[in-house]
């Protein structure tokens, strides 16, 4: 038994539109991933309670966008103290109920505090330009100016694996900028989403701002996505869906945060020892359910056999097991049939004379961190997004090989290099085909201030909250004529 039985107290959890708690016809259970116990009851709406939080949402439109910056500022800093002051019970949910081991979920913690610290910055930073008309023959005895208005009701659509602050990425510059949202988090994990729910009221957030409604992606998602009323849908999630939803959206604004299979370059004379941990932390923490997880290496011959050496060695001394022991670094996929899946993927590689130098195998209900090498860049684990604890390491005779490898993908979120040569570092900044290039860090590295997003199949638009507000607002131009 899980030592959360004795800590867990079995609850409803209830839909929240217009500031209340709000029943449904049908619950569904939840369950541990880890432990496989039931930890709530949770509310499934129907398209008719998605339409009620729409209108809600459209009924405080004008309250959120009138109210001052400095207001929606203060409600966003009184977020930060708040979840400081909660940041323990925000780890222990997240790790509840997805599995993320207890040391990552408090990082999500601190880092979805400082995503809400920037909103409450970038509220009061909106702006416009002058324009000079007079630069034109057509423009002399004008001046104009451009302002930025709330574009309206955002959709937000969520994923499980950083279930608090990805609905920070949403939700924070959204209230930022003077809009309403009506967020759909994700079926496995809707306590984070339902607990900042909870938090945003405490700190004075106006009822209707902010709208959680949770079920399925097929009834409640589909419903937000087509409703007329809803001006902007946010989605973080698979590729496929997110294609459906371009598809279905029509004429709305849509920022896409879709899969990638994130890649590492290792070039000639790096120091092994120097990089192992953080190639470690990007390929295993959270069990690889990571966007930028790093799933690809391509290490330079030269230091190719030191790299694996160290890299399998280091695995192997991961502790799996329950996600809230402090100790434990490897913990359950988010559900069975993702670990049948990865297994599966697993086998392929082993047909496809692929060679497993660590994990492969299950304790438990936990994959072990995996490493495969002499893979062929069709295999499902090269490929396509493998979202769990596996990784693939190649061996290349050169940074453009290697280039050539990291581009030879639908995906293009982001790809690392470790180098010691300008040029090298150069050349890969300019030619590798993804939305962001880290040097002398693996793919997995983000914080929350920076533009984030891909190109390809990796998605549209860029999260990050200064971006974000760009993105959630519309430009408006007013022109004064002097004469």
């Amino acid at each position: 038994m899980n030592k959360l039985a004795d800590e867990v107290k079995v609850e409803k959890k209830y839909l929240i539109i217009n500031g209340e708690r709000v029943g449904a016809n049908h619950y569904a259970p939840l369950y541990s991933p880890y432990s496989e116990e039931k930890i709530a009851e949770i509310a499934m709406a129907d398209e008719e309670l998605t339409k009620q939080a729409i209108q809600a949402a459209d009924e405080a439109r004008e309250r959120i966008a009138s109210m001052p910056a400095y207001e929606r500022a203060e409600i966003l800093e009184k977020v930060v103290a708040l979840l400081k002051a909660k940041a323990d019970e925000a780890a222990k949910i997240i790790s509840l109920e997805s599995a993320k081991p207890l040391m990552f979920a408090k990082a999500e913690v601190a880092r979805t505090i400082e995503t809400y610290k920037f909103a409450a910055e970038e509220a009061k930073r909106i702006h416009g330009e002058m324009i000079p008309f007079d630069a034109a023959t057509g423009g002399v005895g004008r001046i104009g100016y451009t302002v930025r208005e709330p574009i309206g009701i955002i959709g937000a659509i969520t994923p499980f694996n950083f279930p608090l602050n990805l609905v920070a990425h949403k939700v924070g510059p959204a209230i930022a900028a003077g809009n309403t949202i009506v967020l759909k988090p994700a079926s496995q994990t809707p306590l984070s989403a339902l607990f900042i729910a909870e938090i945003f009221e405490e700190a004075g957030l106006p009822a209707g701002v902010l709208n959680i409604v949770t079920g399925s992606g097929r009834i409640v998602g589909e419903t937000i996505v087509a409703d007329d009323r809803v001006n902007m849908i946010t989605f973080t999630g698979s590729p496929s869906v997110g294609i459906g939803i371009n598809n279905k959206a029509g004429l709305k604004k849509t920022t896409l945060e879709l899969g990638s299979n994130s890649a590492l370059i290792i070039d000639k004379d790096v120091d092994v020892d120097e990089i192992i941990e953080r190639c470690i932390m990007g390929a295993f923490s959270n069990q690889g359910q990571v966007c930028i997880s790093l799933q690809r290496v391509y290490v330079h011959e030269d230091v190719y056999e030191e790299f694996i050496k160290k890299f399998v060695e280091a695995a192997k001394q991961l502790k799996l097991g329950d996600p809230l022991n402090p100790d434990t670094y490897v913990s359950s996929l988010i559900t069975k049939e993702e670990l049948d899946r990865t297994l599966s993927w697993i086998e392929e590689a082993k047909r496809g004379q692929a060679e497993i130098l660590a994990g492969g195998k299950v304790q438990g209900n936990i994959l072990e961190p995996t490493i495969i090498t002499n893979v062929d860049s069709e295999l499902k684990v090269s490929c396509q997004e493998v979202f769990a604890p596996i990784v693939a390491v190649n061996q290349v005779t050169s940074v453009e090989e290697a280039i050539e490898q990291v581009n030879d993908s639908q995906f293009g979120l982001q790809a690392g290099i470790y180098t010691n040569h300008v040029k090298n570092a150069l050349y890969a900044a300019k030619n590798l085909q993804v939305g962001g290039v880290i040097i002398n860090d693996v793919p997995t590295f983000r914080v929350d201030q920076m533009p984030y997003g891909g190109v390809k199949d990796s998605g549209t638009g860029r999260e990050g909250i200064k971006y974000a507000v760009e993105d959630m607002t519309e430009l408006k131009l007013v022109v004064w004529n002097q004469g």
